[in-house]
């Protein structure tokens, strides 16, 4: 995200945390407050973009989402699961040990 896409978030963030509605002009203000220079685009896409939502709930759901899409994909990846047939294990090679090398690491 560039510094005027970032800006524009938080103030949008504040407003909404103080109540206050979300318009282009107020995110100008807020940056400006701050001495952060935006590209007069972004104060506009935003307002325009969160007029019509609920803030709060955008926010809610981004902490919901990771949890909610990490169950769906765990279900779809036990469905798919082939059957895997059971093999008996292989008889392991027994070791050498170190006397039969003819000597010890501590002699």
């Amino acid at each position: 995200m560039t510094t005027s896409e970032l800006a524009c978030v938080y103030s949008a963030l504040i407003l909404h945390d103080d109540e206050v509605p979300i318009t282009a002009d107020k995110i100008t203000a807020l940056c400006k407050a701050a001495s952060v220079e935006i590209e007069p685009i972004w104060p506009s896409l935003f307002a325009k973009c969160l007029a019509d939502k609920d803030v709060g709930c955008l926010i809610n759901a981004i902490g919901a989402a990771p949890a909610a899409g990490a169950a769906g994909g765990a279900a779809a990846a036990e469905e798919a699961a082939p059957v895997e047939e059971e093999k008996e294990p292989e008889p392991e090679s027994e070791e050498e040990s170190d006397d039969d090398m003819g000597f010890s690491l501590f002699d």
